[in-house]
């Protein structure tokens, strides 16, 4: 008798793909497979303020906010310019001072001065990276990193803007709900923004310079001026995350420049996928909780997050969101050989 021998098959369940971002949507169920996982991003951030079970909890979504968009500026700047930036913690530490400064000098609302820190530390970020845009590798990175080191020497040593203690009562937002959609809102803006913006023609000569900047400064673009821009992009994304953590708090201080803003970051990336920026995302929503569990081994947090980057790097490098996306996007069946 003849046995039947059955394997499986991998079948695609997605639809025709015209370009990049065009679809041939035919039906209904072709437009929900396609609006579904984007629906869920936003219903599933939009809902967390009321799924989790108290202030303390409440708190950990902000935190989370903060790390998402940094992690969404350090994916952008290492995987679609090419320039791996440890320096979020200048980001956020230029933001939250210079809008603490602002709130305590004139005694302006936090909704003006988080603004003000944002666009001004961006611009200072930028200023002080300038010169170092022509480092590739592992120059840049090492300057970067080396960056908000500096900021925290030079403040404990003049005393300048409260020096080691910091300042305090500043002002904070006083709305709950406010204080909580003010930070996820920004943070799904920012997220589709970046995902608009590289996939338009600006975000193909980003990916240009990560992969040959040589043509494209042969093509007459000014490689220089563009990773300027980048780089002012995700100095923006980082200075709000600092500004608003200051308003979060009440209080501005060297931690501001702690390196795990620099560290969490990219294992958030490499957990989640890095080049997808939503892998970011997803990265953090994952790493944030673990990290508030494992706070009571204080800086050991980093060992930890060193360790899971070196096992993601190399047993599962393509990160969490490519996973779910493969088995999203594909299904398997039994089939007569």
């Amino acid at each position: 008798m003849t046995e039947n021998i059955r394997r499986k098959e991998r079948v695609q369940r997605g639809i025709k793909v015209r370009s990049d971002t065009i679809y041939a949507i035919a039906s209904w169920q072709e437009l929900t497979y396609l609006l579904a996982p984007r629906l869920l991003l936003i219903l599933g951030l939009l809902a967390l303020p009321f799924l989790v079970p108290n202030m303390y909890w409440q708190r950990i979504i902000s935190i989370f906010g903060v790390y998402a968009m940094l992690a969404i500026g350090f994916d952008f700047l290492a995987n679609y310019v090419g320039l791996v930036c440890l320096g979020s913690a200048m980001f956020v530490g230029a933001g939250g001072y210079i809008s603490g400064f602002f709130n305590m000098t004139f005694g302006w609302s936090p909704l003006i001065c988080i603004p003000i820190g944002t666009v001004l530390g961006a611009i200072l970020c930028t200023l002080a990276l300038r010169p170092c845009l022509h480092l590739r590798g592992i120059y840049f990175v090492l300057v970067s990193f080396i960056y908000p080191l500096v900021a925290i020497r030079i403040i404990v040593a003049t005393g300048i803007i409260g020096g080691t203690e910091g300042i305090s009562a500043l002002d904070v937002i006083p709305n709950f709900w406010l204080n909580q959609y003010l930070m996820l809102g920004v943070l799904l803006c920012c997220l589709f923004a970046m995902r608009r913006l590289v996939n338009s023609d600006a975000g193909l000569v980003f990916r240009g310079l990560m992969e040959n900047d040589q043509a494209i400064k042969a093509s007459g673009i000014d490689i220089t001026r563009c990773r300027t821009v980048a780089v002012f992009i995700t100095a923006l994304i980082g200075c709000f995350a600092g500004a608003y953590l200051t308003h979060l708090y009440g209080w501005v201080g060297t931690s501001l420049f702690a390196i795990d803003f620099s560290i969490l970051p990219v294992a958030a990336s490499v957990v989640g996928g890095g080049g997808t920026l939503i892998g970011a995302v997803l990265g953090c929503l994952i790493l944030i909780p673990v990290s508030e569990a494992l706070r009571a081994f204080g800086t050991l947090r980093v060992v930890f997050y060193s360790i899971i980057i070196v096992l993601f790097i190399v047993f599962w490098s393509e990160g969490l969101f490519q996973f779910v996306r493969r088995k999203y996007e594909e299904f398997e069946r039994w089939v007569k050989v």
